[in-house]
């Protein structure tokens, strides 16, 4: 599976749209697009993943580092759309404790 992500600028805001499958194949992607994003300093970075069906560990552990990246820099990371699956994968992993996550909405490019 592919992984598309669609990334568009606020005024203090970084906007990545995720969509397809987070896993070992599509994680280098991901990392070579939200790190950057991540150390933008005076720039929050919110991911929208409710294009994303599946995240495995290798995912999981490229949202630690974008979250370690983002504290280094003194901005935020924020994932918001994650589905119930998704979601609970953050959930069992007590991930949701450490990552802003807001499934609530879901971001406007």
């Amino acid at each position: 599976m592919n992984l598309d992500i669609q990334v568009s600028e606020h005024e203090n805001k970084n906007v990545a749209q995720v969509s397809g499958e987070v896993d070992v194949y599509t994680a280098t992607k991901l990392k070579e697009t939200l790190t950057p994003l991540a150390e933008q300093e005076d720039k929050e970075l919110v991911v929208d993943l409710s294009g994303v069906d599946y995240i495995d560990s290798t995912g999981l552990g490229i949202f630690i580092g974008a979250l370690k990246a983002s504290e280094k820099s003194g901005t935020s990371l924020t994932l918001t759309g994650l589905n119930s699956r998704v979601k609970r994968l953050f959930e069992i992993t007590g991930l949701h404790e450490v990552i802003d996550i807001d499934s609530t909405k879901r971001e406007e490019a």
